[in-house]
């Protein structure tokens, strides 16, 4: 009888790893990826700090690479693609890297440290009254702290696309809204009313 070698999911990290000890590798290798460069870029300060730093904590965490870019920036782009071949087909990924305040962050994975990314932008409150049980609890109270989770209700409610106020398209909406009361009216009635109506 043949059986498969069981193979382990870890992903093998060099001995020189950045906090090797610390982090949780992602079983393949992951690109964490901010889309919307020029939307960021309107942010306060404070809570583009906030996210910035978040995310590359998230990435090191899980010894991923961050990039943040635009489909506004041919640049950026380039730069995204040039990760997703280093990723998908082990081409040269360059040499950029850039975490500095006001520029889009690029890091490779292994490219940054614990130390480097500090502790979490928190002014307005210390921290140890955040009672966190672990770092990445840590940090995830600080970003939920500066961007509070929507309410339960607000939630279900936008999970309708009809009734979201941005996808509105009045001739549509309009329709809709002739066919939902001609079903409610529909629905009032028993079935053997229908078939005695005809």
């Amino acid at each position: 009888k043949y059986q498969n070698p069981v193979h382990s999911t870890a992903r093998v990290l060099p001995k020189d790893y950045p906090d090797r000890e610390l982090i949780s590798p992602f079983p393949v290798p992951l690109l964490i990826i901010g889309s919307k460069y020029d939307l960021f870029q309107e942010f306060h300060s404070d809570k583009k700090k906030v996210i910035s730093k978040t995310l590359r904590f998230v990435a090191h965490y899980y010894a991923a690479s961050l990039i943040f870019t635009s489909i506004k920036s041919e640049s950026l782009m380039s730069k995204t693609k040039s990760f997703f071949s280093h990723l998908a087909f082990g081409l040269e990924k360059g040499k950029t890297m850039c975490c500095e305040p006001g520029k889009p962050t690029i890091i490779p994975a292994g490219s940054d440290s614990f130390s480097q990314i500090g502790s979490p932008p928190l002014t307005d409150v210390d921290i140890t009254s955040l009672h966190a049980k672990n770092p990445k609890d840590l940090w995830k109270k600080v970003f939920e702290r500066v961007f509070p989770n929507e309410s339960a209700s607000e939630q279900r409610e936008l999970k309708d696309p009809a009734k979201d106020p941005q996808y509105s398209e009045p001739q549509i909406d309009a329709m809709r809204a002739q066919k939902d009361q001609v079903t409610c009216s529909c629905s009032s009635f028993s079935p053997s009313q229908l078939c005695n109506s005809y």
